[in-house]
């Protein structure tokens, strides 16, 4: 039984050994036959259970290498299966995110695009008088037409009283995108101003009968199809697209970009519009900037012109504020944009899909605020009524060929373009070889407040 007692004596052994110095091993004597060299039976070698060994210096147990063949043990086992099953768990995590994410992505995109309304009936009446209509001359270039609904029905009926439906084009701009998309061009067209209007369907099946008269009829007689086949009529410029967007439509962009800021050189009072302002710099939300485009008879002469001009510089402050706050670079803040815009607007079926005004509004994001030009049609009272207008030729002549060859227009303000007679100067007879023709307008960088 002499092996089995050295097992006890191991914890002895290994507080001895702990407690030697350098000089102990010396003292094994020069032979070797100290614990270091020649293990004894009985002191913890190789004869001790377990196979335990001691290093030389004699400096504690040590339990030795584990046996060639042995595995890694439970204990990592248990480790390696967690590890595997944290990772499943997170594989299946990320692709639910990825599913959910995906999911609402698709629900938004399908929300946005069911917003947008299509006018069929218009796109039906345009092919049917396609021969009629003037060729696009320059490719990539887009032309659209901008129309303001002054419609009294549903949620507008408090704008004023609803006449049984019918409705007027209060606003209407000729919006030019230059094929380059360097440039995009606003052409407002007054709705007093005297045109020729052609025979057009009417919503009860008629036919209207070719007729000069007011712009904003031919809304009134045929909607947007009789209005576009009148600007073709008298600009010669082919319509690519057209939305039509009404009051709460446009309330709720503003609305969208946290409000739009103007400067007011005098207070507002003004009951038809609902608008009650004081003078100096602020910022108009949805109902507010709503009364201040249609406002006319508390502000400046109360004429229609200076209306349009006062729509012009706030869609410019518009553009602006979008552009400078980064509003098409941040999907938070585009999404209420887009659902203000999409839920305001009735297209053609080329526009009517959330990717093509996508496209639309990519290809004019990098057009310079300076770049976004807003002017009006040049015109001049009528001269059988002085409630009306009339075109200036050929100065109108002149800017519907810049458009409808795609060629570049200037604007100034309108107290740099006059001439001696007080009338619009056009600079076509400027120093140069191609002077680029001047109008009365603005831009988008224009500060209104710095005027």
């Amino acid at each position: 039984m002499t092996e089995s007692s050295g097992t006890p004596a191991d914890p002895d052994d290994s507080a001895a050994g702990g407690n030697r110095t350098p000089d102990d091993s010396a003292a094994d004597g020069p032979s070797g036959e100290g614990p270091g060299e020649n293990p004894v039976p009985g002191n913890g070698s190789e004869g001790a259970p377990g196979g335990e060994t001691r290093s030389g210096s004699g400096s504690g147990p040590s339990h030795g290498p584990l046996p060639e063949d042995s595995g890694p043990g439970p204990g990592l086992d248990i480790v390696v299966k967690r590890k595997r099953h944290w990772l499943r768990w997170t594989a299946l995590g990320a692709s639910f995110v990825v599913l959910v994410a995906a999911g609402a992505g698709w629900w938004l995109y399908k929300k946005l695009d069911g917003n947008i309304r299509t006018d069929t009936s218009a796109a039906a009446e345009l092919r049917a008088y396609e021969k009629e209509r003037p060729a696009s001359v320059v490719h990539n270039a887009q032309n659209i037409l901008l129309i303001g609904s002054d419609s009294r029905a549903g949620d507008n009926r408090k704008y004023g009283r609803d006449d049984g439906g019918s409705q007027r084009s209060d606003t209407t701009i000729l919006l030019h995108l230059a094929a380059n998309r360097k440039s995009a061009t606003a052409m407002s067209l007054p709705r007093d101003l005297m045109v020729n209007i052609p025979e057009c369907h009417k919503p009860d099946k008629t036919v209207s009968r070719p007729q000069f008269a007011q712009f904003n009829w031919a809304f009134e007689f045929g909607g947007t199809a009789c209005t576009i086949r009148t600007v073709e009529k008298m600009t010669g410029i082919r319509i690519d697209h057209h939305m039509v967007v009404d009051f709460n439509g446009f309330k709720n962009m503003v609305d969208a970009v946290d409000g739009v800021e103007i400067c007011l050189k005098d207070p507002i009072d003004d009951s038809a519009a609902h608008l009650e302002l004081p003078a100096g710099r602020q910022k108009l939300n949805g109902e507010q900037a709503l009364g201040y485009v249609r406002a006319r008879k508390s502000i400046g002469n109360g004429s229609d012109t200076e209306r349009m001009d006062r729509q012009q510089q706030f869609l410019g402050a518009l553009v602006n504020k979008v552009q400078s706050n980064g509003v098409l670079l941040n999907p938070t803040r585009l999404y209420p944009v887009l659902d203000a815009a999409t839920k305001a607007l009735t297209t053609d079926p080329g526009l009517d899909s959330l990717k093509d005004l996508y496209d639309l509004v990519r290809g004019m994001r990098n057009v310079p605020t300076d770049k976004v030009q807003f002017l009006t049609v040049p015109r001049q009272p009528y001269s059988a009524n002085r409630n009306r207008d009339e075109l200036v030729q050929p100065d109108a002549d002149k800017l519907f060929k810049q458009l409808r060859d795609d060629k570049p227009v200037a604007v100034v303000p309108a107290d740099q373009l006059k001439d001696d007679d007080g009338k619009d100067a056009d600079a076509a007879d400027a120093s140069g070889p191609t002077p680029t023709p001047t109008y009365s307008g603005n831009n988008a960088a224009t500060d209104l407040c710095k005027q």
